[in-house]
């Protein structure tokens, strides 16, 4: 009998729900203070992760999540790439 892999939990910082790993987008602060998408989730820093969904990314640009979490000013772009990121998944 196969074993059943344990697929790793990450909880999104917008919805508070733990989901699959696979199904969010991990956001990361390094030492240097500039905050980036990263898609590999391999990343050196401070990680944040959300959903890959449009509500959730427009209510974590309207409520300023990342800007709390990180407690940085996060520059649009990195909200702009969410969006695509979301929409690219969707097609």
């Amino acid at each position: 009998m196969a074993k059943k892999r344990k697929i790793p939990q990450r909880k999104c910082v917008v919805t508070n729900e733990m989901k699959p790993k696979k199904e969010l987008i991990r956001i990361v602060r390094n030492k240097e203070g500039e905050v980036f998408v990263d898609p590999t989730g391999k990343k050196n820093g401070r990680g944040a992760y959300v959903s890959l969904d449009m509500d959730t990314i427009e209510k974590a640009k309207k409520a300023h999540v990342l800007e709390k979490t990180f407690q940085i000013e996060i520059d649009a772009s990195i909200y702009d790439e969410l969006v695509s990121l979301a929409q690219g998944k969707q097609k």
